[in-house]
């Protein structure tokens, strides 16, 4: 179905499992990452070979809010243009309509407490998992997180209709 859509000419954008299924959808392999990530660490956005008005949205650096176990190989023909020092493959655009991001930047203070909740089991000692104490205290990103996700959402609507890559 994402492949199909894509392929209709459909905008398509991923969030974590849906950036793992944009990868697999396309022939990438998706699998365990060495280390799960969870909680707010940096990743670096690397703007060679996007599109101008998508380079000037994205900053160099940015702490955004991860949950993921997983990981996925490059999909073919697509451009991998953020990582983090847990995750090489943070995000990537494909098709000019296609964008999946492994890490979040839609998540509320809500959402936040309520994953944290949800997935209590998960938040052990690791290096790149924090305390469920240190997630919530770091509510300060949230507002940048969800400022770019509306600018990349706007990216990809403007980049969409008007065909531009």
């Amino acid at each position: 179905m994402i492949r199909s859509a894509s392929e209709s000419g459909k905008a398509v954008f991923g969030i974590c499992l849906g950036a793992q299924l944009i990868a697999s959808a396309f022939g990438a392999r998706v699998y365990p990452n060495k280390h799960k990530e969870i909680g707010w660490f940096p990743v670096e956005f690397h703007k060679n070979g996007l599109n101008p008005s998508l380079q000037q949205i994205l900053p160099n650096k940015l702490t955004v809010f991860h949950w993921h176990g997983e990981t996925f190989d490059n999909p073919p023909g697509s451009i991998v243009f953020a990582s983090s020092e847990a995750t090489p493959n943070q995000a990537f655009i494909m098709r000019k309509q296609v964008i999946g991001l492994q890490f979040h930047l839609e998540m509320t203070l809500n959402d936040i407490k309520e994953i944290c909740e949800a997935g209590r089991n998960e938040l052990v000692e690791s290096i790149f998992i924090q305390t469920e104490n240190q997630i919530l205290s770091q509510k300060d990103f949230i507002e940048a997180t969800n400022k770019l996700m509306f600018d990349i959402l706007n990216y990809l609507e403007n980049s969409f209709l008007s065909g531009n890559s």
